[in-house]
Formats: structure tokens, C-alpha cells, sequence
């Protein structure tokens, strides 16, 4: 079927092209009842505004963006970022904006989509993640002008305004709560160390381990790409030292269930021989036996913020950051005190 047009309206309505677009824009130019009849039949046969000439006149795209730098097989099975982008779209949606998503192999091609999408007014502003120390995309956001909303620490964000948790509270919180079940040797399986948050992570868990008097040599951190297969890897390697851990706190519920996995391979029992605590707490963490130790939040509500301060940008108004609530740690019956001597 051919899409309507400005000329079908005009037809049926029986004025011209012009009267048409001053209704359907509305401009001044035609009486109440013929823009009220215009209205009426650009609804019946279902007329939309054309977004390439909609552009070309320097009107919103209603769209915003988000170019996500990883492999596209781990966000198929990424509770995160499936949760973060239905925050964003249930955001979006109330206002009858639109979501514009693309895989991208590195921070070049990511930085590639977003010019293009700019420079072609496809969209209104954009969504940045995975911040990192010193990033080239915050300075290259700068630049071009574009409305731009950062999930990451201000430390970082320069100019653009950032929606971020203190992880090292959450930290603190899940080390303090293993410490006092009477765990010594906890071990970290970490994402990505380029990334910000991870390593804000890791400062606050050493931090904590030497506040509660964990000695170094039986406290370590382990950095991995977040999948469930280097999740595995790094907790064989784990529990294959000398000085095993008794508890394992994983940067997402992926890498917490492959450790659960492993540690049932290597004949161990959670909790009585290992304690394991998942990062976000997804259905997954819930879902499998025993359930894990978690910590919760609103990850939805997360992408749900962002959004709204990118409208806001997009509207002109003035914004400012905001800090999310942290992680909470929510026990359940993977963690318990550590087997005896």
C-alpha cells in the first residue's frame, strides 16, 4: 500500500497542499473546522509525519539513541542491560519517543553511529555507558553539541550530565556481611578494568577487606568480560589455590550462576562449602537452587532516569545529575558461614 500523503488529505478534504501543512503543523492560516477536518482524516487514513523531510525542516526526530560496545551473544543473555533498556523505552514511550539501538564492535564505530545519527538528525540525543577513565566519547559528545546523558560517576562524565549508584557502598555492605559470618578469604570476580565502575569497585573492596582486618594475601580481585564462560574460568582458578576462598562476590548474576556451576563441578557445596553473592539480582539469581545472595536494584527505574533527564536536555530545560539509591544487599541461601577448619 502507498503511504498516505499531504496530497491524499488535501484531496479529501477538498483545500490545498498548504492548508494542510499549516494544520497539521499547527499554524496559523486556517479556521477551527477545517483544521479540525483535516485532523480527522489524516487519522482515518492513517498519515504520519515523513521523518527524513520532518529533518529537513528542523524538526525533533523523537528518537533517541544508545550504541552499546559488546558482543551482541552477551547481551542476548545480559539481564542488565535487558532490564536498563526497558527502563529507557518504558520512559520513551509515555512520551511517544522512540529507542534507536546498534551493536557496535569498539569505541571508534560507537562514536562513528552517533555522528552519523546526529549529522542526519535521526536522532535528539544520546544515552552513553561503560564509562571509562579519560573517555574520548565524553569529550567527542562535547564537541558535537549533541544532548547526552552519561550512566556513570560525575568524576568522569565531564560536561555531561551523569546518572550513577555508589557501588562502594554496596561493596562495603556485602563485605562487611561476610565478615561477619566469620569468612577471612573472599575473592572478587570483577568486570572489565577499564571500565570506571569496576575500578571504583575494586578500591572500595580492598578498602573494606583492610577496614575489617582481611589480610591481603587471602583477598583478591579477578577481572573477566562479564561472561558466563570467564565467570567459570576465573572460579576454578579460584578454587583450585592453595588457600581456597570461602566467598565469591561476582560483578553480575551471569559470571555468580557459572560459579555456581563450577563450584558444584569441583564437588563443593553452596553455601556450606563456598558462599557466592551475584551482583544486580535478575530473575536468574532467583530462579536457580540454591538462590543466590544478591545485590538488588531497580534497573529499570535506572534506564528510567536516564531517559527522563535526556527528554528533559532535549527540551531545553535545565539538568543536573542524579544519584540513583545503591545496591542493597538482599541474603538468601547461598551464603552462610564458612566450613570449619
Amino acid at each position: 500500500m502507498k503511504r498516505p500523503t499531504i496530497a491524499d488529505i488535501a484531496r479529501q478534504a477538498g483545500v490545498s497542499k498548504g492548508a494542510v501543512s499549516y494544520a497539521l503543523n499547527g499554524q496559523p492560516g486556517v479556521s477551527a473546522a477545517t483544521r479540525a477536518r483535516i485532523l480527522a482524516i489524516a487519522g482515518e487514513i492513517g498519515w504520519r509525519p515523513n521523518s527524513a523531510a520532518r529533518a529537513l525542516n528542523g524538526a525533533k526526530a523523537d528518537t533517541v539513541g544508545l550504541a552499546l560496545c559488546r558482543p551482541a551473544r552477551v547481551l542476548a543473555v545480559e539481564p542488565f542491560f535487558m532490564e536498563l533498556v526497558s527502563g529507557i523505552e518504558g520512559e520513551l514511550s509515555a512520551r511517544s519517543c522512540a529507542l534507536m539501538l546498534q551493536v557496535v564492535a569498539d569505541h571508534d564505530a560507537e562514536m562513528a553511529v552517533y555522528r552519523r545519527w546526529w549529522g542526519e538528525a535521526r536522532v535528539d540525543g544520546a544515552i552513553l555507558v561503560d564509562l571509562h577513565f579519560a573517555d574520548a566519547r565524553v569529550r567527542e559528545m562535547e564537541s558535537l553539541g549533541m544532548p547526552a546523558v552519561v550512566l556513570g560517576h560525575p568524576s568522569e562524565a565531564g560536561a555531561l550530565v551523569p546518572v550513577w549508584s555508589d557501588d562502594g557502598a554496596a561493596v562495603r555492605e556485602t563485605v562487611a556481611h561476610l565478615a561477619a559470618l566469620g569468612h577471612r578469604r573472599v575473592a572478587r570476580v570483577a568486570g572489565l578494568p577499564e571500565l570506571v565502575h569496576t575500578a571504583l569497585r575494586d578500591r572500595a573492596f580492598d578498602h573494606a577487606c583492610a577496614e575489617l582486618g582481611l589480610a591481603c594475601a587471602d583477598t583478591v580481585t579477578v577481572h573477566t568480560d562479564y561472561t558466563g564462560e570467564e565467570g567459570a574460568r576465573a572460579t576454578r582458578r579460584l578454587l583450585s589455590a592453595p588457600r581456597r576462598p570461602t566467598a565469591v562476590l561476582y560483578d553480575n548474576d551471569i559470571m555468580a550462576v557459572a560459579g555456581l556451576s563450577a563450584a558444584r563441578e569441583m564437588r563443593l557445596d553452596v553455601p556450606d562449602d563456598l558462599s557466592i553473592v551475584a551482583w544486580d539480582d535478575s530473575a536468574l539469581s532467583r530462579v536457580v537452587r540454591p538462590p543466590l545472595t544478591a545485590l538488588s536494584r531497580d534497573i529499570a527505574a535506572y534506564g528510567a532516569h536516564a531517559a527522563r533527564r535526556l527528554l528533559a536536555l532535549i527540551a531545553g530545560e535545565h539538568v543536573t545529575g542524579y544519584e540513583d539509591r545503591a545496591p542493597h544487599l538482599t541474603p538468601r541461601a547461598s551464603t552462610a558461614p564458612p566450613p570449619r577448619p
